[in-house]
């Protein structure tokens, strides 16, 4: 029976444009793919394992013809709306008190920041959840095995009594050698608003 719900953050609730925004960092950066040492200085950041500041002068260094604010603004370019109607849907989920809720994504400093300044109901949003889980906050990253171990411990929990819903296959295969009940949702097709009506075979 399941008695938690683990949501990601990205193209669950706030929607996200991957392929727009590795396509405008390609022609701005001037580059055709990201190399081993960029891939591994994102996944550092994402960890909250180095700061804004030195993951911005890693950039600055190696793209001297933009500016940190041009930078920052490629960096965000894949946060995109965040629709009202998945607020009222969590937040009603919330009321109902059927659930814990809890928040897992990987995220970083730059666009939680940003999202906190361009979504008004943000901390409204936050409010929903029983635990509020960012990556670069706990040092740890899906698809990682330790980031669902952390949760389960940290609240005490049993991997097949919790959903987790995410839209990475990755993330969802871990979840899935741990005994999770998972949803892949497709941002392109389904809607998180959906849960009950479309996966009640989950539940």
């Amino acid at each position: 029976m399941i008695n938690t719900i683990i949501f990601d953050f990205g193209n669950v609730f706030i929607n996200l444009d991957l392929e727009g925004a590795a396509k405008y960092a390609f022609e701005t950066l001037e580059i055709d793919s990201f190399s081993e040492e960029m891939i591994a200085f994102n996944s550092l950041y994402e960890q909250g394992l180095i700061s804004t500041d030195e993951f911005l002068e890693f950039y600055a260094e190696n793209f001297p013809k933009l500016s940190k604010e041009e930078l920052i603004y490629v960096w965000n370019y894949m946060l995109k709306h965040f629709p009202k109607q998945r607020l009222e849907f969590i937040k009603e989920l919330k009321a109902s008190s059927k659930y814990k809720l809890i928040l897992l994504s990987n995220t970083n400093e730059l666009h939680i920041n940003s999202v906190r300044e361009s979504i008004s109901f943000y901390d409204e949003f936050k409010n929903c959840f029983d635990k509020f889980y960012l990556s670069h906050e706990i040092n740890l990253r899906k698809p990682n095995t330790d980031i669902f171990e952390f949760v389960l411990n940290e609240n005490n929990l049993k991997a097949q009594e919790c959903l987790f819903i995410d839209d990475n296959k990755d993330n969802i295969e871990t979840a899935n050698t741990l005994n999770f009940k998972t949803w892949h949702i497709n941002p392109e097709t389904e809607d998180v608003c959906t849960l009950f009506e479309t996966q009640n075979n989950l539940f």
